[in-house]
């Protein structure tokens, strides 16, 4: 594998350069579990978040964002009720797909990127949110190197927003995200490659061809 692929994102891939783009502060705020039927977990930090609760939230189902979030799931000790595509908005068609009356918990970062949760709200679906961690930028992009004929994988619009505040982006690399949200943050007249599913493997092997 080439090595002028960075890869700016929480979690490294083997074959690539890693560049940790985001600092996570977890939190711990108070939370009954036997008031819900189900979680709702879109990211892999909220496990880590869990690692500080009872473990009485391996009870309840959890409804993932994406396959590799299920896989962590289950490899924590959870069970999956369901996973979807990889996109809030799939989420939603997933929770319609229950009765109204179910008891939902979101656990979620502080700022997210899909409106999900409130659009099921809207809808009657019972959904509460707790706020389990925080991303800020890391301290790491501001002495990293990038190659002019780099390529370069995000998977968030933090890790864009993030790089943006350090570095600009030069014509000659290859821009690849993991999903529509993210491309929104790329900005206008950048051009840029969306993996063919919402993973990161996939993102690899978009930087590859």
């Amino acid at each position: 594998m080439q090595k002028n692929i960075y890869l700016f994102s929480l979690t490294p891939y083997e074959g690539v350069t890693h560049i940790n783009s985001l600092h996570v502060s977890l939190f711990t705020p108070e939370i009954d579990f036997k008031n819900y039927d189900y979680l709702i977990i879109t990211s892999k930090q909220i496990l880590q978040a869990l690692k500080n609760y009872h473990e009485s939230w391996k009870n309840l189902p959890v409804l993932a964002v994406a396959k590799p979030t299920a896989e962590a799931v289950v490899k924590a000790g959870g069970k999956i009720l369901e996973y979807g595509s990889g996109y809030g908005d799939n989420l939603a068609e997933i929770i319609f797909s229950y009765p109204k009356e179910k008891r939902w918990l979101y656990l979620r970062a502080k700022e997210v990127a899909s409106d999900f949760a409130l659009t099921c709200k809207q809808n009657g679906c019972n959904i509460d949110e707790v706020i389990m961690y925080e991303t800020t930028c890391s301290h790491e992009l501001k002495s990293v190197e990038i190659e002019d004929n780099a390529t370069l994988i995000f998977t968030s619009p933090s890790s864009v927003e993030c790089f943006l505040k350090h570095h600009d982006f030069k014509e000659t690399q290859n821009i690849i995200v993991i999903g529509t949200t993210t491309a929104r943050a790329i900005p206008l007249g950048v051009n840029y490659k969306i993996a063919s599913q919402p993973t990161m493997q996939s993102c690899i092997q978009k930087a590859q061809e």
